[in-house]
């Protein structure tokens, strides 16, 4: 399903004299709690900042659009040239338990970030700082651009992005968790893993446990000793 974005246009915006897109990039907002308020803030010129969308858990498959993707937005210093980039409307202070009560919010994010890797052929990755500062192509965080981004360390350590990415695939390849035939298995204890049938992969901590089951995958509690009779992948 195509995002449905919301225009909330900022005049802080520049060309991108030339330069190819290759990131895309998240951060936190640090303040708004809604994609509404941020698009007013990036509307007042005098904010002399802005990015390309704001994105919120306040409804599904939705998010604010304040500069289009090839336009220049203004938010991660010497990356913004290379660079489209959402805002999520979060605190980088979040730890995974706080994440994980936002899957509408993570859901979001994974759509938009499946949708900007199909409209510029890149993949969805998980890039580490250098390949982020490098010529690398694919997903980052406003941290993994270290200095050259503007020395910020959003969207934090809490942020479940192995999660958010499984979930960007899974919006682009619609039938990848239905061929696999995909489920959350879980035990007592709480620990969960994605079950494909015939292994399990551990789920890391609540926040992807959202993420996941924002998804659409089933979860179903099962003994202890089927749990750890299946095989890990």
């Amino acid at each position: 399903m195509t995002l449905d974005r919301v225009p909330i246009p900022s005049p802080n915006y520049s060309s991108r004299a030339g330069a190819a897109v290759r990131l895309i990039c998240l951060h936190t907002a640090q303040g708004p709690d809604n994609f509404e308020d941020l698009g007013a803030y990036f509307a007042d010129p005098a904010s002399g900042v802005s990015s390309h969308v704001g994105i919120d858990d306040l409804a599904v498959n939705t998010v604010g659009e304040y500069v289009r993707r090839d336009y220049k937005a203004w938010t991660a210093a010497n990356a913004n040239p290379v660079a489209v980039q959402a805002e999520l409307c979060a605190f980088a202070e979040w730890d995974a338990t706080e994440w994980a009560n936002h899957p509408d919010m993570l859901a979001n994010t994974a759509a938009w970030i499946a949708e900007e890797a199909a409209h510029y052929g890149i993949p969805i990755v998980k890039l580490s700082p250098a390949e982020a500062q490098g010529t690398g192509r694919g997903v980052c965080q406003h941290a993994d651009l270290g200095a050259w981004g503007g020395g910020h360390w959003d969207c934090g350590n809490g942020f479940p992005v192995d999660a958010v990415l499984a979930l960007a695939r899974g919006v682009t390849q619609p039938s990848l968790f239905e061929e696999a035939d995909m489920i959350i298995v879980r035990k007592s204890t709480g620990e969960a893993s994605v079950f494909n049938g015939a292994t399990k992969q551990r789920i890391a901590d609540p926040a992807s446990l959202a993420a996941y089951t924002a998804a659409g995958l089933a979860l179903a509690d099962i003994t202890d000793r089927d749990y750890d009779a299946i095989p890990n992948s």
